[in-house]
Order: C-alpha cells, then structure tokens, then sequence
C-alpha cells in the first residue's frame, strides 16, 4: 500500500513507520522535521506543519491511508478531517488514546480519580476527535486506542484487541507495547476488520 504516515519522526510514529516499511508499503512520512530521516527505499519524506492545511492535502493525494500518530492537543479532528477528505483519500486510522475506554462500570477512564492530571487535558482531546470521527460517514476510520500503560519496549508480536472496554490482563494491568501495537495497526491497516470503529490493543 502507499501509506501517508503523520507524525513519522515521534516516539510512536517511528515504530509504526518501521514497522510499516518493514512490510513493504510506501511510506510518505509527514512531520515538521522529516527530512532528518535517512534515505530508505520505500520512503518519502514531506516536511510541513500539519496546521497547513492545503498543503498536508496535497502531500496526502494519491495515497491509498493516512495514518495520524499526532498528539491530539496539536491536531485537532477538524484540522485534520478537512485536509483528508479533500485529499481523496478514503481510509483513516488513528493512534488513539486509553482515556476514551470503558471501566467495567461503564465510565471512562479519563474520569477515574486515579486517572494522572498531567494527561487529562490530552486524554479529553482524544474523546472529542474520537466524537468527531463517529459523527462522519465520507470516511472509512478507525481509533485505535492502546491500553493504559503504553511504552517503548518488546516486540513479541502477541496482542488482544477489544471494543470499547480497557483491555487488562490474569494480573489486572493494562499495558501494551508501542511496538507491538504497531504490529495491530499495521495488522488493522491490511486487513481492515474495524471500519469506523474505535477498537483497542492489549496484552
């Protein structure tokens, strides 16, 4: 696939960009400094500021996904829907977050007292592009939220997904790594079992 990767050179958008290449897409990777990527074949780089609209469409035309590994704090749904959807461009996925999942009372994490302050504010921005994405039908989506904890660590190439319940595993922890959830949207983007769906990825 030709794949348009937003986000390329963050700590989640660069797994997912190898992860990606490794499999043998075309990968357009599209940040403010995404000309410090060394050459690899099957890459393009497109430097820009995602807030310019008509020129983060223009790089997107042609492409068969967009993939946004962008903190939602700094892109919001509006700024990036408009520029997708006049791309042409008819498949979305997004590196969601956990904030938007269930407890199994029914609540959202975001809510929990024990949820951290430091990340409320990008948690509820996350609910919000998640509303605005269910709120559409030009676009086939899918939010693709991690589990709790969400790190760096092993590729071991196991994962659960979920619905809308936070995922947790025999210990009670929710966890998942960023490179094994590369390995689910990267799954996700080839096998497209979850059209406008928000799912979740587990151990």
């Amino acid at each position: 696939m030709k794949v348009a990767l937003i986000g390329a050179t963050g700590n989640v958008g660069g797994v997912l960009l190898e992860e990606a290449l490794g499999r043998g897409h075309q990968v357009t990777a599209i940040a403010r400094h995404a000309a410090a990527l060394a050459p690899r074949p099957g890459l393009t780089v497109a430097e820009l500021d995602v807030a310019d609209m008509a020129s983060l469409s223009e790089v997107l035309r042609g492409h068969d996904a967009v993939i946004s590994s962008v903190r939602f704090l700094q892109l919001s749904a509006a700024t990036l829907l408009a520029p997708v959807r006049a791309s042409g461009v008819g498949r979305l996925l997004v590196v969601g977050g956990a904030g938007s999942l269930q407890l199994p009372d029914g609540s959202r994490l975001v809510d929990s007292p024990s949820f951290p302050a430091v990340a409320r504010a990008e948690a509820l921005a996350g609910c919000e592009f998640l509303a605005a994405l269910a709120s559409q039908s030009e676009l086939s989506w899918t939010f693709i939220a991690p589990s709790a904890q969400f790190a760096r660590g092993e590729r071991t190439g196991r994962y659960r997904l979920g619905l809308d319940r936070l995922l947790v595993d025999e210990q009670g922890k929710s966890w998942i790594s960023v490179e094994d959830f590369a390995i689910a949207l990267l799954d996700e983007l080839q096998r497209g079992r979850h059209p406008s769906q928000r799912i979740t990825v587990g151990y």
